[in-house]
């Protein structure tokens, strides 16, 4: 048999014996973790174990999605690793956190992919396949996960449905942890589709003039419509998880306000980061493109060198978590 071959065959077996080392690894941490669980419940007597199927699903479904990214560099390898951390707690804390970040990420990344070649001619920055990196990862969900955690420790892990009157510290939780998601899939999607099919030239937020297309801060209609959408489909995605996994749902609180709530945190969470995009990242025009950095040759045209897109991004969703849910509470329906 030729050296190539032998090479192949020899590559084939690594990565099958790899695939089932890493799936044995699971099933152990999985059954550890519900054996860890199972006793301190016991020796507490307030705490509910956790099923070894839900610690299973927490695990190994993370690890097969980020695994299949990191093959379609979606995600490089520190921002697989920071995914698989953010899936995990996510998942084991509510499986409806676990649908919006799914939402969330598989709509983001594909808009990231597409029209790329057009997306390359006017930004500067744009990396083939859009990999994002662990800091983008903890950017987007570092503020759910630690809500998740908080979540956790209120509740512990299952589904509730959203209701104010009954659940309202956990309530709070939920619907911050949906405005940051959703808030970072409506930047996205506006980022994406806005400068792509937007027929008129962006205008800047803060003093509406006409920018190039690419500029921190600029705003089509086309990408606020594309960024209410974006939030619409996580929230859909809370809502949907809501009807499958929330027992008693009738005697809760309306859940359809999700939907809306979802919508709203991707358009003002859109608005948001622009503003601050706007005043405090530098925005500059350099060789027929936008860059985010100066050079010696680039003319300024909004925005200040204070911060990066990635901590836009991280301050625009920690806002939108802070305050939106206490918008909502004086409008969110009782039973």
């Amino acid at each position: 048999m030729p050296q190539f071959e032998e090479e192949i065959l020899f590559k084939e077996y690594v990565k099958m014996m790899t695939d089932m080392i890493i799936l044995c690894f699971t099933l152990a941490i999985s059954l550890s973790f519900w054996i860890v669980s199972l006793t301190a419940s016991t020796y507490y007597g307030t705490l509910h174990p956790v099923s070894p199927w839900r610690w299973l699903f927490s695990i190994l479904v993370p690890l097969i999605l980020t695994s299949h990214s990191l093959k379609r560099k979606s995600l490089d390898r520190s921002g697989a690793l920071g995914a698989i951390v953010v899936g995990f707690i996510l998942t084991m804390a509510n499986m409806s956190f676990f649908a919006s970040l799914l939402a969330f990420f598989v709509t983001s990344s594909r808009l990231t992919k597409w029209k790329g070649e057009v997306k390359k001619r006017i930004d500067a920055d744009y990396k083939e396949g859009g990999q994002r990196n662990w800091v983008q990862v903890f950017c987007n969900g570092g503020v759910p996960t630690e809500l998740a955690l908080l979540y956790m420790i209120e509740t512990g892990p299952g589904e509730i449905p959203v209701d104010f009157g009954k659940q309202y510290s956990a309530t709070w939780m939920c619907l911050s942890l949906l405005g940051a998601l959703a808030c970072s899939a409506g930047d996205t999607w506006a980022s994406e589709i806005g400068p792509v099919l937007s027929p008129s030239s962006p205008r800047l937020i803060t003093t509406w003039r006409e920018v190039p297309v690419g500029t921190n801060g600029g705003v089509t209609p086309v990408g606020l419509l594309a960024s209410l959408l974006g939030g619409m489909v996580v929230g859909l995605a809370y809502f949907v998880s809501q009807l499958l996994f929330v027992k008693d749902l009738n005697l809760a609180a309306p859940q359809w306000p999700i939907v809306v709530y979802g919508a709203m945190a991707g358009l003002l969470g859109s608005l948001l980061d622009s503003y601050i995009g706007a005043t405090m990242q530098y925005s500059g025009y350099d060789k027929g493109k936008v860059v985010n950095h100066q050079t010696n040759s680039s003319q300024w045209i909004c925005g200040k060198p204070i911060l990066d897109n990635n901590a836009v991004n991280l301050f625009s969703s920690i806002l939108i978590a802070l305050i939106l849910p206490g918008m909502a509470w004086g409008f969110w329906p009782v039973q």
